[in-house]
């Protein structure tokens, strides 16, 4: 891994909510592999830190953002080169408000 890949308490506590959702609505098994396939793509980014785009505002744009799009969700991330770090910041359901969910941080 090029990168170290490292998850704010929010992307934690974010990624929680979304696992125990699926749990409720769908079930244990259908939990497991949406966490499998969260920790998946969120562990690319130590190999591949720029798969993700820019985001589509401005304001996410300028404050260093990417976004890493997945089936359901949007991992919203800022790269530190100097460090090598991958920092994951907000893990949402693209249906989300996810715009302010970033402002709140």
């Amino acid at each position: 891994m090029k990168y170290k890949v490292i998850r704010t308490d929010k992307a934690d506590e974010l990624i929680h909510g979304i696992i125990l959702y699926v749990a409720e609505q769908f079930g244990t098994d259908a939990a497991l592999e949406k966490l499998d396939e969260l920790e998946k793509a969120i562990l690319s980014l130590g190999e591949n830190p720029y798969i993700g785009v820019q985001p589509r505002y401005a304001i996410l744009r300028r404050q260093g953002y990417f976004v890493l799009i997945t089936k359901k969700d949007l991992v919203f991330y800022k790269v530190d080169e100097f460090e090598k770090i991958v920092t994951i910041y907000v893990v949402v359901d693209h249906r989300q408000d996810y715009l302010n969910i970033l402002r709140g941080l």
